[in-house]
Order: structure tokens, then sequence, then C-alpha cells
């Protein structure tokens, strides 16, 4: 609850008026500092009703590419029985404020307002919560109280069309990768039953025990897997264009047309980041809503955390543990490994993983200068921007 300039004034005047009144034995200022006591008495409590409603939001929609249209859906209803609303109300959509119209909304009613989404720049938006402020008639007192859950919208980085994914060396026994559907080898997970599964799939000990029917889920271990590592330090990404880094946004595009193509394809994709958010220390999963921004849903998928992606501290240390990592786990066939121009030096550490990993390319985004074929044994692609990326990389027969 916050008294205003005006009430505060009128608050001093009501003490001042009273004790001269009191003192000097004047009842015209007693009258008058008692008025305006009660003034202040009946500020306070009117401001501090507190109206009964209800808030409903809709992100449509939710998840979006960078420049698409997004739009957020406001319902705000009054469940109060008694007193209409006379409310001033505010929603937050990220870093600005939209006013939102809440005049004599009558009890069991409600009002819509729809507005847009800002979606220029990749990340995650927070929408809410509506800020309500309760004001007396006279403006001696204004009270603010939040309303409703906030509501994350995605604004995943733009996806450059690839014609070809790199399988690295693939690992059949004729000497090539096939792009074969997984569920022929090896015993991977076991889940429902659904309609079309062939009868013989189902593993009808853990049936009993569960009490439906769940069927065996193999895969094929020659299938090729691409592990897609995003370099998120900012030593990696030293320059800035009005708090910026347009290396860092540029690779963000290039991990998610990899992971788009790959999925596209059916192949297995993995998404690193090199400096994991302090919510996530094992880097396996994306920043808890995207980036520590508490109260939001977390990310459900690689899009989303490539959208909740955030530059970090870190030097050298980190990459030599996150390469380290790499080279223990061995997490696939081809290693994708997407950086701005402060590590062109590191390129050596990366080098070092291909005794791990059959096929290693590099991208490197934002160079002054490009970077020489071949260095460190890597595949190297440089490109200004992700449609850049897409270009050069659908230039390379040889992988």
């Amino acid at each position: 609850m916050g008294i205003t300039a005006r009430g505060v004034g009128l608050l001093v005047a009501a003490v001042v008026l009273l004790g001269v009144g009191f003192r000097y034995a004047y009842p015209e200022l007693t009258v008058l500092g008692a008025a305006a006591g009660v003034a202040v008495g009946y500020a306070l409590v009117t401001a501090a009703w507190r109206p009964r409603l209800t808030v409903e939001r809709v992100a449509d929609p939710d998840r979006v590419a960078r420049g698409e249209p997004a739009a957020m859906v406001l319902t705000v209803r009054n469940t109060g029985r008694l007193r209409a609303a006379n409310l001033v109300a505010e929603d937050r959509c990220g870093g600005r404020l939209v006013p939102v119209p809440l005049l004599r909304l009558r009890p069991g009613r409600d009002t819509e307002v729809r507005y847009p989404v800002p979606t220029r720049r990749r990340g995650v938006v927070p929408v809410g919560p509506l800020r309500v402020t309760r004001r007396d008639p006279l403006g001696l007192v204004a009270l603010a109280r939040a309303y409703g859950e906030p509501v994350p919208v995605w604004v995943h980085p733009r996806i450059h069309p690839l014609s070809a994914v790199p399988t690295g060396a693939g690992r059949s026994l004729d000497g090539r990768t096939d792009s074969v559907p997984h569920g022929s080898i090896t015993f991977d997970s076991l889940r429902e039953y659904v309609v079309g599964d062939e009868l013989r799939r189902v593993h009808w000990r853990t049936s009993a025990r569960v009490g439906e029917l769940m069927v065996r889920e193999n895969v094929d271990t020659s299938l090729p897997r691409l592990v897609v590592v995003l370099d998120n330090r900012a030593a990696a990404h030293p320059d800035r264009a009005g708090g910026v880094a347009e290396s860092f946004e540029s690779a963000c595009e290039a991990a998610a047309s990899v992971v788009a193509a790959a999925t596209r394809e059916d192949l297995p994709v993995s998404l690193l980041l090199v400096a994991p958010p302090a919510e996530d220390p094992d880097g396996d999963r994306g920043p808890s809503g995207g980036g520590g921004r508490a109260g939001l849903e977390p990310p459900r998928g690689p899009l989303d955390r490539l959208a909740a992606a955030e530059l970090a501290g870190g030097g050298e240390d980190v990459l030599r543990a996150a390469l380290t990592r790499l080279r223990q786990d061995r997490l696939g066939d081809t290693l994708v490994y997407l950086t701005g121009p402060g590590a062109r030096g590191d390129l050596g550490h990366v080098g070092a993983l291909r005794r791990a990993y059959p096929s290693v390319v590099v991208g490197m985004f934002g160079a002054a200068e490009p970077t020489a074929a071949g260095a460190a044994g890597l595949v190297m692609v440089d490109a200004a921007d992700g449609a850049g990326f897409a270009a050069e990389w659908d230039g390379i027969r040889r992988w």
C-alpha cells in the first residue's frame, strides 16, 4: 500500500491542524484536522478493498520463429458479486507495459484484450503478471496488486533449410551409413502400446506387472548421431551491437537449422552448450523457464533451449571441461561446433576431438578474416549469418 504525495501532505496537515486546534483551543482548526484525517482514513479503506478478479492468458501461438507474428489474448473477469471494479491495470509484456481497460467492470462480466508480442529478437518473452492499481477518488492512496501467472512466448531462432545433413563415418558393416528407421536391432526402452504396433514386440512380463500393454522400443545402433555444440561463452562473441552479439544470434540460427534438418531426416541429434547455465550444471537440460526466468515453464525441446540460450561467463577452462566431456562420452559420429571470432585460438582444442568423432564441422560466425581451410584438421564453414551458413553448408560435398 502506498500513500501518494497528496495523501502525505493531507496527513501531515491533519496532524498539524489537530495539534494546533487542541493546543490553542481553535475548534475550527480541530474540525479541519479531523476532516483531513477522516479523508485519509476513507482513502485507506477504499484502496484496501481487493477486487476479485480471475486472469486467463492464451498465447497465439506460444512458439514462433524470430520475426513471425505472435499475440497474447488476456481475459479478465470480475468474480465479485457486489461492486463493479473501477481500476487501472497494466500487463507486462517483456520490457513494456500494455494498458488494460477495466473501467466499470461489472460483477460476472469479463473483458478481453489482444495485443502483439514483440518477436524481433530471439528469446523467451515473459508476459504478465497483470498489475492492477486501486486508487481512492481523491487520489490519496494507491495500492498495486499482481494477478495471474506469467506466460512465456518462445521466440525461436530462424531456421534456414539445409539440403543435406552430414552423417560422418557410419558404423554399418557394409561401410556406409543408411537412414534406416529405428526399431530392429538393439533394445532401448519400453513404451505404452498404441494401435498399429506389432504384437510380437509386446513385453508380456512388464505388461502383466503394470497392468497395461508395454511395447519394446529398439534402435538401430548403426544410425549416425549428430552432436551440435553451441559455444555460448561471452569470450567467444566479443563484438556487440546495441548490446546484442550478432555472431551468437547467427550461431543459434545455424544450430536450429542443423537440428531441424536432422529431425527431418529422422537422425538422432543432441544439442549441448559449452557454458551451461547455473540451473543446469550437467549441461543436459536447458535453463529453467529459459535462462533462469523464475515462474516460467521449462523448455520442451532443442528449439526452446536455443530460444532461452544466453551468453555466459567462462574462458578456456570452461571450454576444456566441455570438450573433455565430449571426448569421454562420445555422444555421436558427427560433431558440429558453432562459435564466434573470439574462439579462433581455441580451434586446436576442438580439433583434438577428431579422435572421438569421425567428422568435426566448425561454423565460425562474425570473423573479420576467413579461417584457413582445414585448420586443425577440421571442416570449416565461415559465415556472416545463419543464411550464409546454410549456403556454405550446402556447398560442401565431402564430410
